[in-house]
């Protein structure tokens, strides 16, 4: 066998390599997003329960390691912010949980459903040790230009 032919053999092979390559990645298409990653950015409404209410703002973002979190703001009686603890979403159903500020020993679970640009959803506040609910609430928001 001649140099040449040795050459266009590999030649060939090199080509159909690359070609099959090119074709298995184009047939991958691009990779899905996230579950909850359309609904990044800042959603801005109001929260109310127990008779009283105030302003709910909540933030969802990509961390540093490219993970959907979040925080949340409010307003009213009692007003703080903070880190969600947990946040997961299936389709445009979200549920998430943080720690209560006021109270060491509460947590506040977070439900909502988004559609476009709203979401509605409810709170609940909890003990950690019983998981007994101890006041609970709705809350709305739009998200923000």
């Amino acid at each position: 066998m001649s140099t040449r032919a040795g050459r266009r053999r590999w030649s060939v092979g090199l080509w159909l390599f690359v070609l099959s390559v090119t074709c298995t990645a184009m047939q991958r298409g691009p990779e899905a997003p996230a579950p909850g990653e359309q609904f990044l950015g800042t959603w801005s409404g109001s929260w109310e329960g127990v008779g009283q209410g105030g302003g709910f703002e909540l933030i969802l973002e990509k961390d540093k390691a490219e993970a959907i979190g979040g925080r949340v703001s409010v307003t009213g009686e009692p007003a703080y912010k903070v880190t969600l603890k947990s946040l997961a979403f299936e389709g445009p159903k979200m549920t998430a949980k943080y720690d209560f500020p006021a109270d060491d020993a509460a947590q506040v679970i977070l439900a909502a459903s988004f559609e476009g640009n709203t979401a509605k959803g409810t709170w609940s506040l909890r003990e950690k040790a019983s998981d007994t609910e101890v006041a609970s609430g709705t809350w709305t928001v739009t998200r923000k230009p």
